[in-house]
């Protein structure tokens, strides 16, 4: 419960205008999971952009009167941000906009760049000035100039594609028209569906669209843009099959909600699936199985349902409070901690617990509450991690830290149990990773150090400690 992922994207294309604003509004709210820090909603009203963007959750930046503030229109792009690269602050909020020569355009961005340094670095060298510290304002920058050398907005994407490396699931809106478009490799998740009236709707999880009534129609294919008009919508796949499929299969551990289907797979059935092969690979004598929430609940019904130890509820989480690893430093992610979770002492007390979650960063959230369960009277405690240890940064959307801080970098899996305080610890084995994904194509660089894209040149990756590349500019 220590790693966050960057954004959700989220985007309305209606055939008449309506209140696309409300309907964004819903989106971001089922996509609040994957990201708390900021939120933001741009309406397309008959070719003016309207926008209301600040930090905070989407109950917090927008009420019912300042949703009333935003125009009807036939379009909308909104966006939830948990940023891996920039800071926390009002500039890096998303959609960016963008006002040129040709028009206007609005863009949400969901993961990370692996060549956004020299571009960005080009660009300044060019007279660009950065108003951002984060990979998406370089995207805008990319496609704009590409649309100034083409007839059209899906020309100067399918243009930026080119220049692009890494991970980017976009939606961006212009005067007339709303697009997507996902990167070659297809890290990042993106859907589409269609309301009863016929409204278009883009997101990053299927579970953006069931909560505005829409029925899911299909995934955005890894390298396809799709343009949506009054005319209809047109696919272009000429950027399809260029790269082999590399989902992050940390989607399926940990980033998405559990009633998403992405590329086809369930979610919950994937974590299901992942306790079962921990309780397979790593067997253990014990009392009850236990996840810690949220992410972990289906791991621990997989290990319960495959090893025959009953299931309970021995930790409950305070609902009102955020994901753990979205404080920046370690003294608020532990006060957090003390309040998120408490143990449930009829459970646990006195019986051998197995106690499931999807991950251990650096150690210090996973001994917090193997501490709450003994103080709760635990007399064993198994701890078991349905995704293999982190061994190495992510530069593709994962706030996945860099080698020095990562605790399976520094220490064997016996010491880590010692450290966290847990009686036994395993971790679901990296080879097996295929059948969370039943055999679909997925990155797993943070565990194998495989990355499909060259690393970056600067690569020093520690959200909290590091000091901004832009900083030496």
């Amino acid at each position: 419960m220590s790693i966050h992922e960057e954004c959700g994207v989220f985007g309305v294309f209606s055939p008449t205008s309506a209140d696309v604003a409300g309907i964004c509004y819903y989106g971001l709210y089922a996509l609040q999971h994957r990201g708390q820090e900021s939120c933001g909603i741009v309406v397309n009203d008959d070719g003016i952009f309207v926008s209301q963007k600040d930090l905070g959750l989407v109950s917090d930046v927008f009420s019912p009167q300042s949703l009333s503030l935003l125009p009807k229109g036939n379009m909308a792009v909104g966006h939830v941000r948990y940023g891996t690269t920039g800071g926390n602050n009002r500039s890096n909020c998303q959609p960016v906009e963008v006002n040129h020569q040709k028009g206007h355009m609005a863009l949400a961005h969901n993961g990370n760049l692996s060549n956004a340094a020299e571009l960005r670095d080009e660009l300044e060298l060019n007279g660009a000035i950065f108003h951002t510290t984060s990979d998406t304002e370089t995207i805008a920058y990319i496609i704009t100039q590409q649309r100034l050398k083409t007839s059209s907005i899906e020309d100067a994407l399918s243009a930026s594609m080119e220049i692009l490396e890494g991970a980017y699931s976009l939606v961006l809106m212009s005067p007339q028209k709303l697009l997507c478009a996902r990167d070659p490799y297809g890290f990042r998740p993106l859907c589409f569906g269609k309301t009863p009236d016929g409204t278009v709707v883009v997101a990053s999880e299927s579970c953006a669209l069931k909560a505005v009534g829409a029925d899911f129609i299909r995934d955005v294919e890894p390298g396809e843009i799709l343009l949506f008009t009054k005319d209809g919508t047109i696919s272009r796949k000429e950027h399809c099959g260029k790269r082999p499929k590399k989902l992050c299969v940390f989607e399926y551990i940990y980033f998405a909600r559990p009633d998403s289907v992405i590329d086809g797979i369930s979610v919950q059935k994937s974590r299901i699936e992942a306790g079962r092969i921990l309780a397979k690979t790593h067997p253990v004598d014990a009392d009850i199985v236990i996840g810690v929430p949220d992410s972990g609940l289906d791991a621990a019904l997989g290990f319960s349902q495959q090893s025959g130890i009953p299931y309970g509820m021995g930790l409950i989480k305070n609902k009102y409070i955020g994901r753990t690893f979205i404080s920046p430093g370690q003294s608020s992610r532990m006060d957090q901690v003390k309040i998120k979770l408490s143990a449930v002492e009829q459970c646990v007390n006195g019986k051998r617990v197995v106690l499931v979650d999807d991950s251990i960063v650096r150690g210090t959230t996973s001994g917090r509450i193997v501490k709450l369960l003994r103080e709760a009277g635990a007399r064993e405690i198994h701890m078991r991690i349905s995704a293999p240890p982190f061994l190495n940064p992510c530069y593709y959307g994962t706030d996945i830290d860099s080698k020095e801080h990562l605790i399976a970098c520094k220490h064997s899996i016996n010491e880590i149990a010692k450290i966290i305080g847990a009686d036994s610890l395993g971790y679901f084995p990296v080879w097996e990773l295929g059948s969370l994904t039943c055999g679909s194509g997925y990155c797993s660089a943070c565990f194998d150090g495989n990355y499909p894209t060259a690393i970056p040149q600067d690569n020093h990756k520690n959200r909290f400690e590091q000091k901004l590349s832009q900083a030496k500019k």
